[in-house]
């Protein structure tokens, strides 16, 4: 009897009468298979059963493949970039890699971002708006309404999760940034890690920046150490390195099976850190200051095409001080902090060229679709008006000593600085818009350069693209270019409708009508609504001077109205001689808003989070570790900011010779604590912003057998950030005791965590270098909350 067999054999193996099973079966199969469902299935087909192999026709095994001529697709995204740092763009960094990617390719330059990393990470993987899948905010800053929880649904398959059902290899090196926060320990769930959501492989950081010389890694769920004794380490060249060495592997295992990469570097995120030989060609080029930067920006702009020649320069912001109202130090400062920047952005485009290169010499370039965007989002604000040497103490809203910057201007890029540069200057690299990172009104925080390449299919190189577009269009850009149909089902799932749209239509003709006609956009209340060439925004008033006006209600928000067809920049305010429209427009700002989940509005910032999502510790109030606890997110020793607690850690000394190690530590060079044991006495360390050690050393050498080491802290109370009395005891014996005049109020670092036994990432403590591993036993470590 002749069959046709369609079943599944599932990887995780099957035996000789399961095979006999399948091929009883008598399922007809069409020829191609139904992509609308995924995943897809192996198939079999054919074959002859008789009584015996001898009087029985083979089957054949059909495994899952992509459809005939499917390329290879890469996807690049860079971190914190503004429409104009790079000299692609008209910008005073150098970056050559790019200007030959835009030469060979085409660039975009009317694409947008939705101001904030998470919100355009996760609507750039979906296809849909951020809101839509729960992605509003920063994943720090979840809450629970369902435009905001940082829970990226099943119903919201990400394109890699739909190119792995359709026969391809996924891999993602980078920052990922969209695990909800109480996701992220060994706990899990890892259904929103990367390997949980379509990639195969993942190498990268789960938060929101990363070290570039000691960084946090995971490889798929399990945490793993940079080469200790790595000479000129740096996360960019280790992610391409990594990136580089999956895709020849992958390619010598089945050759011309086609790949998707996801290439997030934590660059150029704070902190802005880069070897040296790549910031010294800067020295001295920021002197002028913000103010004349973006007027040379601007005429380069114009020279380039990459804005009409009718732009026009949009004023600077009140709240920004102008250059030449700062001090000769405050200059020295700030012009040192951008000197830096420029090398960090010098040294990321050098390594996606190295990318690119090694794509072209593995033979897979021809038919790899390049998708190169240039920020998540616009230049960051986080360093102030004045620019920090640590931006954790910003982000603490701390405000940092001047001398102390002065002092240390020379260690700015290196391993123990989290420098980020002022808002002037972040302001100066989105030329010609207004605001930055974090508005989603106007283009400083959304608009972000898109250079593509595609060998095979692009017709025209070097050409500028000019149609309004969004980052939920990348999903379907490359489903189209891979012949693929967005998925009904996806693992029994049901999908939400994609949001986006294909660019396809505009790679080969730059005169294409432009098919997105309306986007709107929401980031802590500021919101625009873009609409057949119009925009109507409103930037909530927020302003980067805590000396400005306060925030008014949403509902006096003062509404903003642009022609975009003759006004590129958002320069000329037509409210007051169109109200109609302008209405018109938020009507339509109103529907969508309904139909992503924007409402309600929060403009609270940080506050927001308090009670407001699950943590990882609930409502402990201790908790227990052992030794090999490392990488355990920071959200958990958060719990006892501002507050009196306890460490309490059970010991076994019994091994000969000094005793000594890392006992719990969190946080790093930026802030921290560290409790330990030296040459056999413990010590306690409280690291305040990198510039302040208070330690805690114990009067002699702990004793052999069984040890309790405790240290208490008890608060003073009074608000956030204050002091409080600090206490070693040995045995429930006091060997130490010291005042900690202030605490860090809200977080040590955005990257560092909790280890137990060891020291991952930076050094807690100013007493000892590298991870200095406990050489004796760790029973317990146990944390009370008081």
């Amino acid at each position: 009897m002749q069959v046709k067999v369609s079943s599944v054999f599932r990887t995780t193996g099957w035996c000789v009468g399961a095979l006999a099973s399948l091929l009883a079966s008598s399922v007809a199969l069409a020829e191609e298979p139904d992509r609308r469902i995924l995943p897809l299935e192996v198939r079999v087909e054919g074959g002859k059963v008789g009584p015996t192999v001898q009087t029985s026709q083979m089957p054949k095994i059909i495994p899952v493949t992509a459809p005939a001529g499917a390329p290879n697709v890469v996807v690049v995204l860079l971190d914190d970039v503004g429409f104009s740092a790079s000299s692609t763009f008209g910008g005073a960094i150098a970056t050559p890699a790019l200007d030959k990617l835009a030469g060979e390719g085409v660039s975009y330059t009317r694409f947008h971002t939705t101001a904030l990393c998470s919100p355009t990470r996760a609507a750039l993987l979906t296809g849909r708006n951020h809101h839509n899948v729960g992605a509003g905010n920063i994943t720090e800053f979840a809450t629970g309404f369902s435009g905001y929880n940082s829970v990226i649904g099943k119903d919201s398959a990400t394109v890699a999760e739909v190119l792995k059902g359709n026969g391809y290899n996924t891999a993602m090196f980078g920052k990922w940034h969209n695990t909800p926060v109480w996701e992220t320990s060994a706990a899990g769930p890892f259904d929103r890690w990367p390997t949980g959501m379509g990639f195969e492989e993942f190498y990268g950081f789960l938060g929101g920046e990363a070290h570039q010389y000691f960084p946090g890694l995971f490889h798929g769920t399990t945490p793993t150490e940079r080469p200790e004794h790595a000479e000129n380490y740096h996360l960019t060249t280790d992610l391409v390195d990594h990136a580089l060495q999956w895709t020849s592997t992958q390619q010598a295992m089945a050759p011309g099976k086609p790949f998707f990469m996801y290439f997030a570097p934590g660059a150029t995120h704070a902190p802005h850190q880069a070897p040296s030989e790549w910031v010294e060609p800067y020295k001295g080029k920021f002197d002028q200051g913000w103010d004349k930067l973006r007027e040379e920006t601007f005429e380069r702009q114009k020279r380039l095409g990459v804005i009409p020649a009718d732009a026009e320069l949009t004023a600077r912001d009140p709240s920004i001080p102008a250059w030449d109202s700062l001090t000769p130090e405050r200059k020295k400062i700030a012009a040192r902090l951008m000197e830096v920047y420029a090398g960090f952005l010098a040294h990321t485009d050098y390594e996606i060229g190295r990318l690119e290169q090694g794509f072209k010499d593995q033979g897979v370039w021809d038919n790899t679709l390049f998708i190169y965007i240039v920020g998540d989002n616009g230049a960051a604000p986080a360093g102030g008006l004045q620019g920090v040497f640590n931006e954790m103490t910003f982000l603490n809203g701390v405000a940092e000593d001047e001398k102390v910057v002065l002092s240390r201007l020379d260690e700015i890029g290196g391993p123990k600085a989290n420098n980020e540069y002022p808002v002037g200057f972040a302001w100066a690299m989105g030329t010609p818009f207004k605001y930055t990172k974090a508005w989603a009104s106007h283009f400083g925080g959304t608009r972000n350069p898109m250079v593509i390449s595609w060998p095979a299919k692009l017709k025209q190189h070097g050409e500028l693209r000019t149609q309004f577009h969004h980052v939920t269009d990348v999903l379907p850009t490359i489903l189209e270019a891979a012949g693929l149909p967005a998925p009904e089902k996806v693992n029994g799932v049901a999908q939400k409708p994609v949001d986006g749209i294909s660019m396809l239509y505009s790679l080969n003709d730059a005169k294409a009508a432009e098919r997105r006609k309306t986007q709107y956009f929401e980031l802590y209340g500021t919101r625009g609504l873009y609409h057949d060439g119009w925009m109507a925004a409103t930037s909530h008033n927020r302003a980067y001077s805590k000396n400005q006006p306060g925030v008014p209600a949403f509902t006096e928000d003062k509404w903003e109205l642009y022609n975009l067809d003759r006004d590129f920049s958002q320069a000329n305010d037509l409210a007051a001689q169109y109200p109609d429209k302008l209405k018109a427009l938020q009507a339509i700002f109103e529907q969508q808003a309904q139909a992503n989940n924007v409402y309600p509005l929060d403009d609270r910032g940080a506050a927001r989070v308090i009670n407001a999502r699950p943590s990882i510790l609930g409502t402990r109030q201790e908790f227990t570790l052992r030794a090999g606890a490392v990488r355990i997110p920071e959200d958990l020793i958060r719990n006892t900011f501002n507050r009196s607690f306890s460490i309490e850690a059970d010991l076994k000394l019994d091994k000969p010779g000094n005793v000594q190690g890392v006992i719990a530590t969190a946080g790093g060079y930026y802030g921290g604590f560290s409790l330990f044991i030296k040459d056999g006495k413990p010590f306690y360390t409280y690291n305040y912003f990198g510039s302040e050690y208070t330690t805690l050393e114990g009067t002699r050498p702990l004793p052999q057998g069984p040890v309790k080491l405790r240290y208490e802290f008890t608060y003073d109370g009074g608000g956030i950030g204050k002091g409080g009395q600090a206490r070693l005891l040995v045995n429930g014996e006091p060997v130490a005791e010291k005042r900690i005049e202030r605490i860090v109020p809200l977080g040590f670092s955005a990257d560092e965590t909790l280890d137990i036994g060891m020291d991952t990432g930076t050094p807690g403590s100013d007493r000892y270098e590298g991870n200095f591993p406990f050489n004796a036993t760790i029973d317990q470590v146990k944390f009370s909350l008081q």
